[in-house]
């Protein structure tokens, strides 16, 4: 059989999950994998990630989004993909390179969809700015949120903030801190909660790695995740 980094070149992967998952750390790993074995990889961030695209995501984080439509807020998320994927993602693909993406559609569809968002409308507005272009397998790095708080340092519901609750800036590691802890630890249960059924509703394969072992054991299960799609996909 072909080697696994050799079958992730030309493959759009996505890394998602909780705050403090860890999903950065497998970012890099796979990252390493795939040079190590001379495979080309292309890099990006959901939101953010171009020019245009960090703009965006400028508005996004430094302006109190309490005075801000949450259907403006998921639209300027929506736009910055559009860029990302135009510009970044889909030339990367052409080129045959391997894409490892940290977070996407995927992000909007557990922190919005805690808030009470309609998952499904959030998908079918992304197949309008991404079209085609969704990833081959999305890796949700799983952990509780009293653990994912624990790793990052940060409090939950600890305090107030002007920041509107069903936003998506806690997803951000360079928000403000204030606008994490303003969210109850039960919107970040809900939160992992759609993370974990995101498969049951998205248009590609999910796969859910639990995050709570130490980070070679992580490691492992995610090129297990990425073998086991490939694998029963036809992508080899």
């Amino acid at each position: 059989m072909v080697p696994l980094p050799e079958r992730l070149r030309g493959k759009f992967i996505v890394f998602d999950g909780p705050d403090g998952g860890g999903k950065s750390t497998q970012i890099e790993r796979v990252v390493r994998l795939l040079d190590g074995h001379g495979v080309p990889v292309a890099r990006a961030k959901d939101p953010g990630g171009t020019p245009i695209g960090d703009r965006i995501r400028h508005v996004l984080l430094d302006f109190d989004l309490s005075e801000m439509d949450v259907r403006c807020e998921t639209l300027l998320f929506m736009a910055s993909r559009a860029q990302l994927v135009g510009r970044v993602i889909e030339p990367a693909l052409r080129r045959g390179e391997a894409v490892i993406c940290d977070r996407f559609v995927s992000a909007t569809c557990a922190y919005q969809g805690a808030a009470g968002y309609d998952m499904g409308q959030i998908i079918e507005l992304a197949r309008f700015a991404i079209g085609r272009t969704w990833p081959d397998v999305t890796i949700v790095v799983d952990v509780p949120p009293e653990l994912g708080f624990q790793r990052t340092g940060r409090p939950v519901g600890a305090g107030r903030s002007s920041v509107r609750e069903n936003g998506q800036r806690m997803i951000f590691h360079d928000a403000h801190v204030d606008a994490m802890e303003a969210r109850p630890l039960a919107f970040h249960r809900r939160v992992r909660t759609l993370f974990t059924e995101l498969g049951n509703v998205y248009p590609r394969p999910v796969r859910v790695v639990d995050g709570t072992a130490d980070v070679e054991v992580v490691h492992q299960r995610v090129l297990e995740a990425l073998d086991s799609v490939l694998s029963t996909a036809g992508l080899e």
